[in-house]
C-alpha cells in the first residue's frame, strides 16, 4: 500500500511531528507484520526520527545544521539561493524505515517521525508512504 501525505510548512527550518498522519497511514492498511517507509519528496526536505518528549530537541538539531551548513555561502546559492537547503536535506536523508510490530511502528516510547523543511514556507510538501507486509501476512 502506498499514500502520499500532505503537509504545509510554516517557517524556512523546522521539524513537523508527523507520526500521527503516518500512524494513520498503517492503520488503514490492515498490516500487522512488516515495514513502513517515509520519504520525504523534494531535495530540501527530509525525514528523521528524533525524541518526541521535548521539543528543545527538534530546536537544537535545526541550530546544530545553521551552524554546521550557514546560509549564503555555497556555489548554489547564485542559482536560486537555498544551497543550504540541499546540503542539509542530503545530510539528514529523505527516508526512514520503521518496523511493524503487531499492528504498530516500532517506535519506542520517546520516539517519533518528523519531516524537516529546510527551505520553506511550502505549501504542498509530500511525503510518501509505503507499507510491505512481511510475506507471511500476505
Amino acid at each position: 500500500m502506498r499514500q502520499i501525505i500532505h503537509l504545509s510548512t510554516r517557517q524556512r527550518e523546522e521539524l513537523l511531528d508527523i507520526t500521527p498522519q503516518v500512524t494513520a497511514v498503517l492503520k488503514a492498511s490492515g498490516i500487522r507484520q512488516g515495514v513502513l517507509s517515509v520519504y520525504a519528496q523534494g531535495a530540501t526536505a527530509a525525514t528523521m526520527i528524533q525524541e518526541n518528549w521535548d521539543e528543545s530537541v527538534q530546536t537544537d538539531v535545526v541550530d546544530l545544521l545553521r551552524k554546521l551548513i550557514p546560509r549564503g555561502i555555497w556555489r548554489h546559492d547564485e542559482q536560486d539561493g537555498n544551497g543550504d537547503s540541499h546540503l542539509k536535506a542530503g545530510l539528514v536523508g529523505p527516508s526512514e524505515t520503521i518496523p511493524i510490530i503487531d499492528g504498530e511502528l516500532g517506535l519506542s516510547r520517546w520516539q517519533n517521525i518528523f519531516f524537516c523543511e529546510f527551505d520553506g514556507p511550502r505549501n504542498d510538501r509530500r511525503v510518501v508512504c509505503t507499507v510491505l507486509a512481511d510475506r507471511d501476512e500476505s
